[in-house]
């Protein structure tokens, strides 16, 4: 099948502009009006479904857009209109549902990020909330430079799936130990050029002492939880591109996915020592992808709906293993 060009468009980027930034707006209107509290199980599952639903609309939105608006400059014909829209409304899919599936593990380093800051459930959605503000800008940069990459050297995503590859295969052996966070490097390094305090003062991120200005700990869980994000980023951006090269697709799909976010850890968070095999579906799942990639250098390539059943089926698979299985006992 003949690629598609790409089909972001200024009034595409713009409509998809206002959608986040209104769905940013209800978010931190809602942390307003509720305040600090430890997030309901019933809460949480209301604002996953508000998000997921939210991303479901945009994508019927673009295929009907695609299928049905004017594009002189492409010319088309009406059925290869139909199928630009199927296509692209396919890819966007497969995509949500990818970085939706790798954002899990996201989850997973948030709650040893949070126990380990000792930051009581009342004050994480604040910083939930921002840190997932940080996260997008962030997508959207590491969006841009991956697709300016690949538009100038296409033999990067052949690195991008070798990578993802390896990525995959650390994850089936990565270790269930709990790490100290005080001795990773970047965390030495920001306590050397800021003055933190061990004291919490409510939600604010700095507070003061004898007249001193010092960040708390829950300034600091937002910049090691944004920082993680960039680690994470790393997997899944490339990932993403296996899909579609599409930045507007890549760009769309992946900042909806980081949007619900919030809502899908507060919804995990308890019943996050239940998912024991879900890491190891993450894993194949990275595999299956990078190996997607790296067989475009023999011209064979996976359909988007074969790529979708994958990721389905595994994510899925894994999540009914772990629940039939027995929780760890401490």
């Amino acid at each position: 099948m003949t690629p598609l060009p790409p089909i972001g468009s200024p009034f595409l980027y713009t409509v998809f502009t206002i959608a986040v930034l209104i769905m940013i707006a209800v978010d931190m209107l809602a942390l307003k009006q509720t305040g600090d509290h430890k997030v309901s199980v019933k809460e949480a599952l209301m604002w996953t479904i508000v998000w997921v639903t939210v991303a479901l609309l945009f994508n019927v939105w673009l295929y009907w857009y695609l299928a049905h608006g004017e594009f002189p400059d492409l010319n088309l014909t009406a059925e290869a209109q139909q199928a630009m829209a199927v296509e692209a409304s396919m890819d966007y899919l497969t995509g949500y549902v990818l970085e939706k599936s790798l954002s899990i593990d996201n989850i997973f380093v948030f709650l040893l990020i949070f126990s380990f800051f000792k930051i009581p459930a009342k004050f994480q959605r604040r910083v939930l909330v921002y840190g997932i503000f940080a996260a997008i800008a962030l997508r959207v940069i590491m969006v841009l430079i991956g697709a300016s990459l690949i538009s100038q050297f296409e033999w990067i995503l052949y690195v991008f799936g070798a990578f993802l590859v390896y990525t995959g295969f650390t994850m089936f052996k990565k270790s269930d130990e709990e790490e100290d966070l005080n001795q990773k490097w970047f965390i030495r390094m920001i306590k050397k050029r800021m003055k933190f305090t061990d004291r919490l003062d409510a939600e604010h991120f700095f507070t003061k002492e004898n007249g001193v200005r010092y960040g708390t700990p829950l300034l600091l869980t937002l910049i090691v939880i944004t920082i993680s994000d960039i680690i994470f980023a790393v997997d899944s951006v490339p990932a993403i591109f296996a899909i579609t090269k599409d930045p507007f697709i890549v760009m769309t799909s992946n900042v909806f996915a980081i949007l619900g976010l919030r809502a899908m850890y507060f919804l995990l968070a308890d019943m996050a020592d239940r998912f024991a095999f879900l890491q190891y579906g993450l894993a194949t799942i990275l595999v299956f992808i990078g190996c997607k990639m790296l067989l475009l250098a023999f011209d064979f390539h996976i359909p988007t709906s074969i790529s979708l059943s994958v990721v389905l089926v595994v994510l899925v698979g894994s999540v009914l293993i772990s629940l039939k299985s027995k929780p760890k006992t401490e």
